[in-house]
Parts: C-alpha cells; structure tokens; sequence
C-alpha cells in the first residue's frame, strides 16, 4: 500500500491513529467515532446488532452528554438493515447534532444509517449505496454449496416488468404462467419475505429521516425513499457526492476544504492497512505454496490466520471483532479439500 507525505505530524513522524482522529476532530469541532467493517475480498464485515452495545461504550467513554458533535466515521458494505435504527436513535440521545463522514462505501444498510444524519460529509471517493435489502432464508434457491441465495426485491418486480413490457405479455392467463414460473423456482414464502423486509427497508429510511426533517417534509421524504429502493434499478449501484446531492436532494456539501479531505482519506488509509482491504484473502493460494511440490496423495498443509471483521475506535477506546482460524488443505483422489476450523471469534478492546 502506498501512502501519501500528509499523513505526517509536525515531527514528519508518521502519525498514528489517535492523533489521525484528533486531527479530524479538531478541524471539525467535534467527537468522532469510526465505525468500520471489512471490505477485503473474502473476509465477511457486516453492520449488525453486536456494534450497538460496543458504540454504547464509546459513546459512555466521553463523560459529555449531550455531545455538541458527533461525527461518525463509516465505511461498510452494508449489514442487518433494523441496526441504523438502533444507532440513529442511540446518537440522537448523546448528541445535539450528529454527522456521518464517509471516506469510500457505505452502502446498503451504512446508506441507511447516514439517512439520519443531519448532514453526510462525502469525501470524493465516498459512495452511497441503494436501500433495497437482498434477503436470504431457508426458503431461497440453494447455490452449489447449499447455501441460500440472496433475493431481492427489485429483481423479482424487474422480471415482472420484462414479462410485461420487453416480451409484451399483458394477457392475465399468460402472466398467471409466468408467476407460476417464478414461483418453481423460487418459493413462495421467500418472495413474501423479501417483501416484508423491503417494506421494513422503507420503513426505517422514513424513521431516520424524520430525526432531522420537519413534518412538512413528508413528500420529500417519500421521495428520496422511493428513488433509493425503486428507481436507482441495481442494487450495487454506486451514489457519488455529486448524485446524492443533486439528484437525490441529500445534505451533502458540493466540496470540502483541502485539508479536511486529506484527514478523513489518511484515517481511512490507516483502517484499510489493519483490515489488509487491497489483498484478497485467498488461503488455498497459501496452502498450495505451502506443499512446495510435496503433491503426494493424502498429504496435508495448514496455516494459521487472523482476521479483522470491524472496528470501532474513538480517541479513549478501541475495538476490534477479530477471529482466529485453522486453514486445512488434504489432497484426496477427488481432488484437494478445504476445512476452515474457528479457533476464536469475538470482541477485543483496549485503550489505543
């Protein structure tokens, strides 16, 4: 990875990460908490419950209440979608005002979260994301692997509309047929569910918004609701500054001053060297490195690895969600087998 000259203290030292926060918050007047989860290729980082009650702490660790800023630092692909709501009205009891800076993704359910914000602070690199939830349960197609496949709601009204409009199928019998056709392949009960979680979707983007927007403000609500879980049509759709602000009508600055984008990357930089995001975990590499040409059958190579899922750190506190693992790869006539054993997974924090 390379790294720019700013992120040098005044010694030309490299600065380390409490004084790369404190320098945030001294241009914005304000308490800054990072919240972050893994975006490296092959390492799950998901936005979910376990956060709320370690961003209690952090939270607890200031000794201000309420806070007269709070600017959360956020970068995620996105999570369990009912978690914003949690944390929207969780900073809204400590702060008078409350602020999300994104240096690069927040998207999904981190998208959600900055909805209740009274202001988003973009860098240029920072994207948004759609709010339309994928959900997956015991009733969604099985992959190879066994493992549900992800539905969305937008796809299934989009091979309604293709059936309609591109094949031109508006007899009722005939679209009854295509409903049934939809329906062997995916059960019923997983297009229910995907409906109600969407209708969950929209309804805590109304919840967050209306933290900060007046009452008089429905139909605008109604509208930037509609347009990030229907019209934006592809769930991996990329929100830039200049759209947010433009087109979806968000509280998001058209530029930021030099200095300020120059924090909120080299903070970013410094949790993308911890969390490892520009290298793909990628084991069986490793492990056929490891035989070095021993390639006899039955034979066997482990390595032991540790990831980090997410972090949450402020200046008085950090913590990291991290697992330990033992990687197995046995060559068997079949071909080679992959074991991921857990050794440990859960919360560690200390002071940074």
């Amino acid at each position: 990875m390379t790294t720019r000259q700013t992120l040098k203290s005044n010694s030309q030292s490299p600065m380390n990460r409490t004084e790369l926060i404190g320098r945030l918050e001294g241009m914005r007047e304000s308490f800054v908490i990072c919240l972050l989860t893994s975006l490296r290729p092959g390492v799950q980082g998901l936005i979910s419950d376990d956060q709320v009650r370690v961003i209690f702490d952090h939270l607890l660790a200031t000794k201000q209440r309420p806070i007269p800023r709070l600017d959360l630092f956020l970068v995620s692909n996105g999570g369990n979608g009912v978690v914003p709501w949690r944390l929207v009205s969780l900073f809204r009891e400590f702060s008078k005002k409350f602020n999300v800076l994104i240096p690069y993704r927040a998207y999904s359910a981190a998208t959600l979260l900055a909805l209740g914000a009274d202001e988003i602070v973009m860098h240029p690199f920072g994207e948004l994301g759609p709010i339309d939830p994928s959900v997956s349960n015991d009733f969604n197609p099985k992959n190879q692997q066994g493992q549900p496949i992800a539905i969305s709601v937008e796809d299934v009204k989009a091979y309604v509309t293709f059936i309609k409009k591109t094949v031109g199928i508006t007899h009722e019998d005939e679209l009854v047929k295509a409903i049934e056709a939809l329906c062997k392949q995916v059960h019923p009960l997983a297009l229910g569910n995907v409906e109600r979680f969407v209708s969950q979707s929209r309804m805590i983007a109304k919840k967050v918004l209306k933290t900060h927007m007046s009452g008089d403000e429905d139909h605008v609500i109604g509208e930037l609701v509609e347009n990030m879980t229907s019209k934006l049509y592809f769930h991996g759709h990329p929100i830039n500054r200049k759209e947010a602000r433009q087109d979806l009508k968000l509280k998001v600055p058209a530029t930021l001053p030099l200095e300020l984008e120059e924090a909120i990357w080299d903070l970013y930089c410094s949790f993308e060297k911890d969390f490892q995001n520009t290298e793909p975990f990628f084991p069986s590499g490793q492990l056929f490195t490891a035989f070095a040409g021993n390639m006899a059958p039955n034979s066997t190579q482990s390595i032991d690895v540790e990831l980090l899922h997410a972090a949450i750190e402020s200046k008085m506190l950090k913590s990291e969600f991290r697992s330990t693992h033992k990687v197995t790869m046995t060559l068997t006539p079949n071909g080679p087998q992959l074991m991921d054993q857990i050794l440990s997974q859960g919360w560690r924090h200390s002071k940074p």
